[in-house]
């Protein structure tokens, strides 16, 4: 954490003063040109020490020359090397002397000094000129500051004025650190405030200085002097702790290090999406399914680190990671896909994707077929996707939603007379060589004869297609953005989905009541059956994790009604 912890003081002769302050130096980094021209400080040591004793001396003889530097606004003299300590896991050090080591920071301290013990209590934020309030701004630092009151048998109002701050660039962690920090300088503050009111009493004990007080005579002329003397005592000499500095240099090193340490930066990617969770099931069941077969023959199954999102999408698409292996043409993406089919003829296609029929490719080509279907599968969440990619006899569509067969497999006559299928036939359009052609050069090999039994209207909608259409024919955006849009669209739809299954799935409100909910997530009006059949299919295809989740929080609440 970029922070320093400086303790202050108010002196009734030169005001506000730093007393000591502690920060910390981090190692340099390991990368050398994003560092370049900037000062090791390993290479500073003896030229900061000469650094910060100037300062101190500097502060010092400017403030001689307005008045006699009193004890009360020193801490440790201009020769004293000052306080080190070295974190050995992080390689942090931390330096303690009256006055920061690096010149930039004077000012910025004086200003916390400044403000901590001035306008910012006398303000009605700190009512009672004692606690902890915040202030500061992007050009100076924010500051984190805690006033307290030291108990002096010889000052005016036997007690002098403290504050210890905070200074940091960092807004935000600064202030979600309060409780931390406001938890421990209390501690350090009330082991100050008990240590000096143990001196006061015995004092007081001694010498009454309220009576004392009472029978001086006042004089104009001697109170000047009396101001003086009584502003000259150190805050070693009010707690009579001879280590005082040294202590206190132990306790700002470790707050800056476990202030430091408590609160880590992140990059939260957010919830898991649903093809995530789908893919994370399926890699169980997998696994599950081996290790049963493995027990069956006796062997046994090492124990491996959970795969993450990338590696469960690539063994979703491992068929497809191969496409580049294999020989002949391949569709490179939905777009290429429309322009070798036509608009009509991909629109009918996609529509059938969408609906959850079985989509049927036969040819000659297995490699033709998988990356078809790449691009296809692209359309729907992945727990809306079994594929069989090549395959010698038919499989019923309760297995799979995309099927690739050799040119001489029969369909069977229950599934050519189906509404809820359609048949691609790939055919050789002439017998000519590839390499004259050019593997992108799809519609010149290869004829393409689309079927279905189907009679309903497909121009109409869902109106994911819809969209989906007017990226696809808009040449201005490229494939990666249309390759996002689809995204954003299958989100936008999934989430629809979650609302539709939590309303009629698990609730069981009737008819009338999901009419309205279709209505309010804009699924009703033009093409609206067909986007009540995408909802409905893409419904099969959330996790079990979810379903799962939604249920027993359902349940939790019917056992719970007063919660």
């Amino acid at each position: 954490m970029n922070a320093l912890v400086a303790l202050c003081h108010f002196c009734e002769l030169h005001g506000p003063r730093t007393l000591f302050c502690t920060e910390a130096l981090h190692p340099p980094s390991p990368s050398p040109s994003s560092h370049a021209g900037a000062p090791v400080p390993g290479d500073r040591d003896r030229d900061g020490d000469r650094e910060g004793e100037g300062l101190t001396m500097r502060a010092n003889s400017s403030a001689t020359q307005r008045g006699e530097m009193c004890d009360g606004c020193r801490s440790l003299p201009a020769s004293h090397p000052g306080f080190v300590s070295i974190d050995d896991e992080t390689g942090i050090r931390f330096l303690s002397h009256q006055h920061p080591r690096q010149s930039q920071l004077f000012s910025v301290v004086r200003q916390a000094c400044v403000r901590s013990l001035s306008c910012e209590v006398n303000s009605d934020v700190c009512p009672g000129r004692e606690g902890p309030i915040f202030f500061g701004d992007e050009q100076h630092g924010f500051v984190f500051s805690h006033t307290f009151f030291i108990k002096d048998s010889l000052a005016r109002g036997f007690q002098r004025w403290y504050s210890i701050v905070m200074v940091a660039m960092d807004r935000i962690y600064l202030i979600n650190s309060w409780p931390f920090l406001l938890r421990h300088l209390r501690l350090t503050i009330q082991s100050l405030q008990s240590t000096a009111l143990k001196v006061f009493d015995n004092e007081q004990g001694v010498c009454p200085q309220r009576a004392v007080r009472m029978n001086s005579v006042f004089s104009p002329a001697v109170f000047p002097h009396q101001r003086s003397g009584n502003a000259a005592r150190s805050l070693t000499s009010l707690t009579q702790h001879q280590n005082l500095w040294a202590s206190l240099h132990s306790s700002f090193s470790w707050l800056l290090k476990a202030c430091g340490s408590r609160l880590t930066e992140k990059l939260l990617e957010g919830a898991p999406t649903e093809d995530t969770l789908v893919l994370i099931e399926r890699q169980t069941e997998q696994e599950e399914e081996m290790s049963c077969w493995q027990g069956a023959e006796g062997g046994t199954s090492q124990l491996q680190r959970p795969p993450s999102e990338n590696e469960l999408r690539h063994d979703f698409l491992s068929d497809d990671a191969k496409l580049d292996e294999l020989p002949g043409p391949k569709f490179r993406s939905l777009r290429h896909l429309r322009q070798v089919l036509g608009a009509a003829e991909f629109r009918q296609l996609v529509w059938h994707v969408l609906m959850g029929n079985q989509v049927i490719w036969r040819s000659a080509d297995p490699g033709l077929i998988q990356s078809a279907f790449t691009v296809l599968k692209s359309l729907l969440p992945v727990g809306c996707v079994r594929s069989v990619p090549y395959s010698a006899q038919y499989e019923e569509a309760y297995k799979c939603n995309f099927l690739g067969l050799s040119p001489d497999v029969p369909i069977p006559t229950h599934v050519s007379s189906s509404e809820f299928s359609v048949l691609v036939d790939v055919s050789s359009e002439r017998s000519c060589q590839i390499s004259v052609l050019g593997e992108d050069d799809i519609s010149s090999l290869y004829q393409f004869t689309i079927s279905s039994a189907n009679t309903q209207p497909t121009d109409r909608g869902p109106t994911l297609l819809n969209k989906l259409e007017v990226a696809l024919s808009n040449e201005n955006l490229s494939v990666d953005v249309v390759s996002h849009c689809l995204l954003c669209l299958k989100e936008e739809w999934m989430n629809k989905v979650k609302v539709l299954f939590k309303f009629s799935k698990v609730d069981g409100r009737g008819r009338e009541d999901t009419q309205k909910v279709l209505a309010l997530l804009g699924a009703t009006g033009p093409g609206e059956e067909d986007n009540v059949r995408l909802l409905k299919f893409w419904m099969t295809g959330l996790s079990k994790t979810y379903k799962s989740h939604l249920m027993t929080a359902v349940r939790g609440g019917e056992r719970s009604p007063s919660q």
